[in-house]
């Protein structure tokens, strides 16, 4: 039986992701901030699999959580990302700015940081972020485009260092377009997945050890115009 970890597991992506790999035989811890949600989503899981309520915001003690998680479950063989955030508001308040940071900035930087240490301490591990289509550029959406896009690069700067060290730590970048979650908001939505097929594509990219990924698979072509948009089309969007 295979130990996985996952992060913002209460809902969307997350609790998709982890009611497939239970089904698959792993024995799963889940955390959000949402307790009542997680204790929900347990029901359906491996009897083995528990829960831990975490605010990745509050990075000092999402760090020592997650390391006690570990030693309970003994050898983690897979920990995923799930928790973010982010606010569409024209007005663009500092308050939304600033919790898009605290949570898909330190609070997904702590926890990455903590399964490396991990990872590198047994020897082996699989290390997987969700990140954002949103990543490749910048948008009106300023804070979470940025922090969308460290979180690619954070994850690249891990895959780089664990290459250099010669350790076997596989780390995977999830790029996700619009997935029918609370987080795909605004007008003109297209090509939006049902969380569960968005869930049973990362997953298959997760056993293949994948290291980029987009959900689902047509926003690659998406991807690839971004790259190549003129700014003056882009910025009109």
């Amino acid at each position: 039986m295979k130990n996985a970890i996952i992060i913002g597991a209460s809902s969307g992506i997350g609790k998709e992701i982890a009611l497939q790999l239970s089904s698959k035989g792993y024995r799963l811890c889940l955390t959000a901030r949402r307790k009542e949600l997680l204790k929900e989503i347990l029901i359906s899981l491996q009897p083995e699999s528990f829960t831990q309520e975490m605010d990745v915001s509050d990075t000092e003690a999402s760090i020592i959580q997650f390391r006690n998680i570990a030693q309970i479950m003994g050898t983690i063989d897979l920990v995923i990302i799930c928790a973010g955030t982010g606010y569409i508001d024209n007005k663009m308040p500092w308050d939304n700015d600033k919790k898009t940071i605290e949570v898909n900035v330190s609070g997904f930087t702590a926890i990455a940081n903590a399964a490396y240490h991990l990872f590198s301490k047994q020897g082996h591990g699989h290390l997987a972020g969700i990140s954002s289509i949103a990543a490749i550029r910048g948008g009106a959406t300023a804070a979470y485009n940025a922090s969308k896009a460290y979180v690619s690069s954070y994850l690249e700067g891990i895959r780089a260092k664990a290459t250099k060290e010669s350790l076997a730590i596989t780390v995977s970048d999830i790029r996700p377009g619009f997935v029918d979650t609370k987080m795909a908001q605004g007008e003109g939505l297209f090509w939006v997945a049902p969380p569960k097929k968005a869930a049973k594509q990362i997953i298959s990219a997760l056993e293949a050890r994948k290291k980029l990924v987009y959900i689902t698979k047509r926003w690659r072509l998406v991807a690839l115009l971004l790259k190549i948009m003129p700014d003056a089309v882009y910025n009109r969007l």
